[in-house]
């Protein structure tokens, strides 16, 4: 029986992180799921909020902004268009971006779906940015 995951994190620019984790945890598209050794093969969507590698007393946390993620054997792969270690988020900067979006006009379908879906990153680094700064 497995003990440990290795949890690879990419995005198109660099490998984030390549780690031995004892459980992942992730935001999908639809909800938030863990990975814990052993778990099932499986492919899923990414949404925005945050990824926790746990290893030992270590948690080790990002946000992450969509991509997919593959579990296969003892391997979590996260493939990501953007990963920010959670401890270089400014929760101060992401609410006045989220401001900033929310007063910005939009009369079109497509010019409020791009709007919705920034105010939706911009409080998903909020909270991830809140989160670890209350942990650390």
């Amino acid at each position: 029986m497995l003990t440990s995951l290795q949890c690879v994190v990419v995005t198109p620019e660099k490998t984030v992180a390549d780690q031995r984790a004892e459980f992942v945890a992730l935001p999908l598209f639809d909800g938030e799921i863990g990975i814990a050794p052993g778990h099932t093969p499986m492919i899923g969507r990414l949404g925005c909020g945050e990824l926790r590698i746990r290893g030992g007393e270590r948690v080790t946390r990002f946000y992450v902004e969509g991509g997919f993620v593959e579990v296969l054997g003892e391997v979590v792969s996260v493939l990501t268009n953007r990963a920010v270690p959670a401890e270089e988020l400014d929760a101060e900067v992401a609410y006045e971006q989220l401001d900033s979006t929310r007063r910005r006009p939009a009369h079109a379908d497509e010019e409020f779906d791009d709007r919705d879906r920034l105010a939706g990153q911009f409080r998903a680094q909020i909270r991830v940015a809140r989160r670890a700064h209350r942990t650390t």
